[in-house]
């Protein structure tokens, strides 16, 4: 790896990519992986068959919705609902219209990295649900924790749903649920999904189709490197690989070069140089058990209030809350 001459990287999407391709071992974030090709496979591969996560967590929101509203919001005095990586709100739905239907007073802002998804919730809720009150706002989620407190001092439940925190490797999910515990009050609630252990073959299924969704899906970082960046990856060249370890309940997706090659990345001036089967590592997606959540939220100084699972227990959302 070289760079042909210095330049100053102005998006954090730059500054990533250089960083990442420039490590040993390589890696991208997968949250590079959204944009509005890459927001059309997560919906694609929402709907796969193997995807058991998001049918698990909308059979939840079916089964338990006056139950989850009720741990919301018992005394109806009225609350924000933010929800950290929003994307398409097919879930959240099924409770706003509840939420609208038993006349709960709130505010639903929705946040997500992605623009495209933003946009296309807050649309899409005007046409359906015009009596919300919607909020969209587009970041990272560290970077708008910072502001949720300051938003008001009404009382807040952080929706963080998808099992996104399974993206965090442990260390660094408890210094997110601390962010989350700084940006609450006492009394703000957390509902939060955590996908759980299973059998090991169906995390693997999960994440690498028979169709290839979920290859396109990895495989999207580098289009888009391609696409904004100028670079001439040849996608055909790479490979998208999973492992899972149910030892530690990490699953990780790579992208593995096929044979030895140099990519030119032209706004970055810089070439990259990989040897056969040489990868770059892009996502982890985390499972857990009742033990391990109940450690990461008691490190983070937060407390479980209670559980709600789909009827396999493939899958559960957990209330969180702040007391002191």
């Amino acid at each position: 790896m070289n760079s042909k001459d210095q330049k100053v990287l102005v998006s954090t999407f730059e500054k990533e990519v250089c960083e990442g391709l420039t490590a040993f071992p390589k890696y991208l974030s997968s949250k590079f992986f959204y944009d509005e090709v890459g927001d059309e496979l997560f919906q694609q591969i929402m709907a796969l068959p193997e995807y058991y996560l998001t049918r698990a967590e909308y059979e939840i929101f079916e089964t338990h919705t006056s139950d989850i509203l009720q741990s919301f919001d018992a005394t109806k005095q009225g609350f924000d609902l933010i929800e950290l990586g929003a994307g398409d709100g097919k879930k959240t739905k099924v409770l706003l219209k509840e939420l609208l239907h038993q006349k709960y007073d709130f505010n639903y802002k929705p946040i997500d990295i992605s623009e495209n998804a933003v946009d296309g919730l807050v649309k899409n809720l005007k046409e359906e649900m015009p009596k919300i009150v919607v909020q969209g706002q587009i970041g990272e989620y560290f970077e708008i924790l910072d502001r949720l407190k300051h938003m008001s001092d009404r009382k807040k439940v952080i929706m963080v749903l998808g099992s996104n925190i399974g993206n965090l490797l442990h260390s660094r999910a408890i210094q997110f649920l601390k962010k989350l515990y700084n940006a609450m009050h006492p009394g703000d609630l957390l509902f939060m999904g955590f996908d759980q252990k299973k059998h090991p073959q169906k995390v693997l299924d999960a994440y690498n189709d028979k169709t290839g969704v979920t290859a396109a899906f990895n495989k999207n970082v580098l289009a888009r490197i391609n696409k904004e960046l100028d670079g001439n990856f040849d996608l055909d060249k790479f490979m998208h690989w999973e492992t899972y370890d149910p030892e530690s309940g990490t699953a990780k997706s790579y992208l593995v070069s096929k044979e030895k090659q140099t990519v030119d990345i032209n706004n970055l001036s810089l070439q990259v140089h990989f040897e056969a089967w040489e990868s770059i590592h892009t996502e982890i997606s985390q499972k857990y058990d009742d033990d391990t959540v109940k450690w990461l939220v008691e490190e983070s100084g937060l407390s479980i209030v209670q559980t709600f699972s789909d009827q396999n227990n493939d899958y559960k959302d957990y209330l969180i809350t702040r007391t002191k």
